[in-house]
């Protein structure tokens, strides 16, 4: 499906959040969150209900997004697995396909390419990234730039986003005024872009940095959610929760190995904190769309990277394949083309938003994705399968899911472990049914040999008809000291500026 010939092509906006879990609207049963402007997104369109990360972690997503392709083409299966020559292998960026179609494009926010500052393709490119190497990268950053030359009272800070390092994990509260934090400049920016004078068509990419830790929504944001009314972390067996030895990993490297259940509530409660700040950005934008006379003829586009895990399974962060790490929330509306108030349960990846896009705009190239736009109009099938990977193929870091039905495999190379989970009986991952359903199991794992031997991998993961297993052995418990522009360690002194 794509735009009719006889109408204009769309505009095109995608809103995208980063590491935000997919039970956070309101709307679709999710009471403990206060969204209301992402609940006015969902009744103007399709909430799909079983959206995925196929690569759960920051990088990989993005270039899947960029370019329709999964990680065995991008060759990014990690923020820490570089892929090289991404646009031979799997051709122009969105941004560029779009403008070659006859679409301004525009990006703002955070885009974590390597290199930092790749060409996507986009006519306006402003950057606000969430860590700076150096000083000069950091000076140059367009948001820090912007909030240094509106409230200088703030060039003191080494990072703009709260406080990383030991404090991670650690409620805060953001320094400056709603009206000066990144999510403002972004929100900003974009509704700057979306009044400019132009004949064409224009595809917008806004990219927040929240609700990614430091977990710091500005006041009075930080105080919108009682901890005490905050849901506990949904723990499965021992077992399960420690099949996969590289979120124990995770968690150290975050100081986030001992979290008791009423700090996870603390948690939390900022967590929705800045969740809901993010969503009165969003109605900034939706009334700015709304106010166009080509509102109808709006394509907007609602996603976040990946999820986290905030405690559940005894998990932080993300780069895993529990649902709290993989599942994302995604919101598409056309009101032109799309009925409004409907959810979609069929299964979508991140991977399909490219086709969404070229669809939409009259020339349709779905690459490694599926036709979801043709999926919401119900003038095609959904996805009936989704499979997922992380870590550099052949190494202990490689795992993999499929998911098929009210069913998910996992897989783990480190020690060769299996889950297997049945979402409709137990929602909560709490159960690995790999021994009363062997045949499931099998044909899942089956499943998993072919697509991956299929796959043009960097390494083989499947090694004489079988998954490649490594013998099980615990990742080094190491920690990440996230520190400002050459300084690396606690005790060391701020750099001179």
């Amino acid at each position: 499906m794509s735009s009719s010939p006889s109408s204009p092509p769309p505009n095109i906006l995608f809103v995208m959040t980063d590491q935000q879990r997919f039970d956070t609207i309101a709307a679709l049963g999710h009471p403990h969150v206060r969204t209301p402007n992402l609940d006015r997104l969902a009744a103007r369109g399709v909430a799909c209900t079983n959206a995925y990360s196929t690569c759960p972690v920051c990088v990989p997503t993005r270039y899947s997004l960029m370019t329709g392709c999964e990680p065995s083409r991008t060759s990014w299966f990690g923020n820490w697995s570089p892929g090289d020559r991404v646009p031979e292998r799997c051709g122009p960026y969105l941004a560029r396909t779009l403008a070659d179609q006859g679409y301004r494009t525009w990006g703002l926010g955070k885009f974590h390419t390597e290199p930092r500052h790749e060409p996507l393709g986009f006519a306006v490119h402003e950057y606000s990234e969430e860590l700076w190497p150096t000083e000069a990268e950091f000076l140059g950053d367009d948001y820090v730039r912007w909030l240094r030359a509106r409230a200088p009272a703030f060039a003191h800070l080494e990072q703009v986003h709260g406080e990383r390092s030991e404090m991670y994990y650690v409620p805060q509260a953001r320094p400056m005024p709603p009206e000066l934090t990144v999510e403002a400049w972004a929100t900003g920016r974009a509704l700057e872009e979306l009044a400019r004078p132009d004949p064409r068509p224009q595809f917008g990419f806004v990219s927040y940095v929240t609700p990614h830790p430091p977990l710091a929504p500005p006041i009075p944001y930080n105080r919108l959610h009682d901890p005490d009314a905050m849901p506990d972390p949904v723990l499965g067996d021992p077992e399960i929760d420690a099949a996969d030895d590289y979120l124990a990993w995770m968690n150290h490297a975050v100081w986030a190995e001992d979290i008791p259940a009423s700090h996870a509530r603390r948690i939390r409660a900022r967590y929705y904190g800045s969740i809901a700040f993010l969503d009165a950005c969003i109605g900034r934008l939706l009334d700015a769309v709304e106010a166009r006379p080509d509102a109808a003829n709006t394509l907007i586009c609602f996603f976040s990277d990946h999820g986290d895990h905030l405690g559940d399974h005894r998990a932080w962060q993300k780069e895993g394949f529990f649902e709290a790490s993989c599942r994302v929330p995604l919101l598409v509306s056309w009101p032109a083309r799309l009925p409004a108030g409907r959810q979609h349960a069929g299964f979508a990846t991140l991977t399909d938003l490219f086709g969404l896009a070229t669809t939409a705009a009259g020339k349709p190239e779905l690459r490694d994705g599926r036709d979801l736009l043709g999926a919401l109009r119900g003038e095609g099938p959904a996805r009936d399968v989704v499979f997922g990977v992380f870590g550099t193929p052949g190494t202990r870091q490689f795992k993999c899911m499929v998911r098929r039905g009210d069913w998910k495999y996992l897989w783990f190379a480190n020690g060769g472990r299996e889950l297997l989970f049945n979402l409709r009986a137990d929602p909560g991952e709490a159960r690995n049914f790999a021994a009363a359903s062997p045949e499931v199991l099998a044909a899942l794992r089956a499943e998993a040999v072919r697509t991956l031997a299929e796959r043009p991998l960097s390494a083989p993961a499947v090694v004489d008809g079988a998954l490649k297993v490594l013998p099980f052995a615990p990742f080094p418990r190491t920690r990440i000291k996230q520190f400002a522009r050459g300084v690396t360690d606690f005790g060391q002194p701020a750099a001179p500026r």
